[in-house]
Protein backbone atom coordinates (compact mmCIF):
# COMPACT_ATOMS: atom_id res chain seq x y z
CA UNK A 1 0.00 0.00 0.00
CA UNK A 2 1.37 3.32 -0.96
CA UNK A 3 0.05 6.58 0.16
CA UNK A 4 1.35 10.60 -0.36
CA UNK A 5 2.50 12.98 1.80
CA UNK A 6 3.42 16.79 1.24
CA UNK A 7 6.72 17.90 2.66
CA UNK A 8 7.50 21.09 2.13
CA UNK A 9 11.03 22.98 1.62
CA UNK A 10 12.10 26.22 2.51
CA UNK A 11 14.15 27.62 -0.65
CA UNK A 12 15.74 30.87 -1.29
CA UNK A 13 12.58 32.78 1.08
CA UNK A 14 10.27 30.35 -0.78
CA UNK A 15 8.32 27.62 0.37
CA UNK A 16 7.78 24.89 -1.55
CA UNK A 17 5.93 22.03 -1.90
CA UNK A 18 6.80 18.71 -3.21
CA UNK A 19 4.43 15.46 -3.02
CA UNK A 20 6.41 12.15 -2.30
CA UNK A 21 4.98 8.61 -1.90
CA UNK A 22 4.54 7.20 1.45
CA UNK A 23 5.72 3.15 1.36
CA UNK A 24 4.26 1.20 3.93
CA UNK A 25 5.85 -1.76 5.75
CA UNK A 26 5.08 -4.84 4.28
CA UNK A 27 5.84 -7.27 7.20
CA UNK A 28 2.95 -7.69 9.99
CA UNK A 29 5.52 -7.05 12.77
CA UNK A 30 3.84 -4.57 14.86
CA UNK A 31 6.04 -1.64 15.52
CA UNK A 32 6.26 -2.62 19.53
CA UNK A 33 8.73 -5.56 18.13
CA UNK A 34 10.80 -4.17 15.90
CA UNK A 35 11.99 -1.98 18.68
CA UNK A 36 14.45 -3.01 21.53
CA UNK A 37 13.43 -2.43 24.78
CA UNK A 38 15.71 -0.66 26.62
CA UNK A 39 18.09 -2.80 29.26
CA UNK A 40 16.89 -3.41 32.80
CA UNK A 41 18.57 -1.57 35.14
CA UNK A 42 21.21 -3.23 37.55
CA UNK A 43 19.93 -3.41 41.13
CA UNK A 44 22.36 -1.19 43.23
CA UNK A 45 24.86 -2.70 45.41
CA UNK A 46 24.24 -2.96 48.49
CA UNK A 47 26.74 -0.43 51.48
CA UNK A 48 29.62 -2.31 52.52
CA UNK A 49 30.76 -0.09 55.02
CA UNK A 50 30.70 -2.06 58.52
CA UNK A 51 28.45 0.80 60.01
CA UNK A 52 26.28 0.25 57.69
CA UNK A 53 25.60 -3.66 57.58
CA UNK A 54 25.76 -3.97 61.37
CA UNK A 55 23.66 -0.43 62.30
CA UNK A 56 20.38 -1.26 64.63
CA UNK A 57 17.99 -1.32 60.93
CA UNK A 58 20.43 -2.59 58.78
CA UNK A 59 20.68 -5.86 57.20
CA UNK A 60 22.66 -7.63 59.49
CA UNK A 61 21.69 -7.90 63.07
CA UNK A 62 18.33 -9.44 63.12
CA UNK A 63 18.92 -11.88 60.31
CA UNK A 64 22.00 -13.15 62.30
CA UNK A 65 19.95 -13.29 65.67
CA UNK A 66 17.35 -15.04 63.91
CA UNK A 67 18.95 -17.93 61.82
CA UNK A 68 20.92 -18.21 65.57
CA UNK A 69 17.56 -17.96 67.56
CA UNK A 70 16.48 -21.17 64.71
CA UNK A 71 19.41 -23.22 65.25
CA UNK A 72 19.36 -22.41 68.94
CA UNK A 73 15.91 -23.79 68.97
CA UNK A 74 16.23 -27.04 66.88
CA UNK A 75 19.41 -28.04 68.86
CA UNK A 76 17.89 -26.86 72.24
CA UNK A 77 14.57 -29.48 71.68
CA UNK A 78 17.25 -32.23 69.81
CA UNK A 79 19.44 -32.63 72.79
CA UNK A 80 16.72 -32.24 75.41
CA UNK A 81 15.09 -34.81 73.45
CA UNK A 82 18.41 -36.80 73.63
CA UNK A 83 19.88 -36.60 76.65
CA UNK A 84 16.58 -35.33 78.59
CA UNK A 85 18.71 -32.40 80.31
CA UNK A 86 16.79 -29.54 80.45
CA UNK A 87 18.58 -25.91 78.64
CA UNK A 88 20.31 -24.67 81.52
CA UNK A 89 21.94 -28.30 82.57
CA UNK A 90 22.93 -28.06 78.28
CA UNK A 91 24.71 -25.11 79.39
CA UNK A 92 26.00 -25.68 82.13
CA UNK A 93 27.96 -29.19 80.65
CA UNK A 94 29.68 -27.84 78.01
CA UNK A 95 27.82 -26.28 75.67
CA UNK A 96 28.90 -22.66 76.56
CA UNK A 97 32.11 -23.38 73.98
CA UNK A 98 29.53 -24.83 71.50
CA UNK A 99 27.00 -21.57 71.51
CA UNK A 100 29.88 -19.60 71.40
CA UNK A 101 31.43 -21.37 68.17
CA UNK A 102 28.14 -21.66 66.45
CA UNK A 103 27.46 -18.13 67.18
CA UNK A 104 31.10 -17.04 65.50
CA UNK A 105 30.85 -19.50 62.18
CA UNK A 106 27.32 -18.52 61.64
CA UNK A 107 27.60 -14.35 62.36
CA UNK A 108 31.09 -14.73 60.31
CA UNK A 109 28.87 -16.85 57.39
CA UNK A 110 26.06 -14.07 57.26
CA UNK A 111 28.29 -11.10 57.41
CA UNK A 112 30.50 -12.12 54.27
CA UNK A 113 28.08 -11.86 51.91
CA UNK A 114 26.47 -8.65 52.91
CA UNK A 115 30.34 -7.44 53.31
CA UNK A 116 30.62 -8.48 49.35
CA UNK A 117 27.87 -6.00 48.31
CA UNK A 118 25.35 -8.44 48.35
CA UNK A 119 21.75 -7.36 48.46
CA UNK A 120 19.81 -9.60 51.01
CA UNK A 121 16.84 -9.86 48.46
CA UNK A 122 19.06 -11.34 45.81
CA UNK A 123 18.97 -14.40 46.01
CA UNK A 124 15.20 -15.18 47.90
CA UNK A 125 12.41 -16.29 45.75
CA UNK A 126 9.02 -18.17 46.06
CA UNK A 127 8.17 -18.88 49.39
CA UNK A 128 11.95 -19.10 50.57
CA UNK A 129 12.08 -15.02 50.74
CA UNK A 130 13.66 -12.87 52.98
CA UNK A 131 10.28 -11.94 54.65
CA UNK A 132 9.65 -15.78 55.74
CA UNK A 133 13.21 -15.95 57.39
CA UNK A 134 12.66 -13.02 58.93
CA UNK A 135 9.63 -13.91 60.58
CA UNK A 136 10.79 -17.49 61.46
CA UNK A 137 14.00 -15.87 62.91
CA UNK A 138 11.58 -13.59 65.21
CA UNK A 139 9.29 -16.45 66.24
CA UNK A 140 12.59 -18.91 67.04
CA UNK A 141 13.64 -15.96 68.95
CA UNK A 142 10.29 -15.85 70.94
CA UNK A 143 10.31 -19.66 71.36
CA UNK A 144 13.51 -19.95 72.97
CA UNK A 145 12.54 -17.56 75.11
CA UNK A 146 9.41 -19.14 75.86
CA UNK A 147 11.47 -22.39 76.09
CA UNK A 148 13.59 -20.96 78.93
CA UNK A 149 11.10 -19.79 81.14
CA UNK A 150 8.79 -22.68 80.70
CA UNK A 151 11.99 -25.06 82.21
CA UNK A 152 12.55 -22.81 85.06
CA UNK A 153 9.11 -22.46 85.79
CA UNK A 154 9.01 -26.40 85.50
CA UNK A 155 11.75 -26.81 86.98
CA UNK A 156 12.80 -29.65 84.82
CA UNK A 157 13.25 -30.33 80.89
CA UNK A 158 10.18 -30.12 78.76
CA UNK A 159 10.33 -33.11 76.67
Amino acid sequence: MVGVSTVEFYVHGHIQSEQQPLEQPTTSTPPSQTSPSPAPKPSPKASTKFSDVLAFSGPAPERINGRLAMLGFVAAIAAEAASGEDLFAQLSNGGIPWFFGTAVLFSVASLVPLFKGENVQSKTTGIMNENAEMWNGRFAMLGLVALAFTEYFKGGPLV
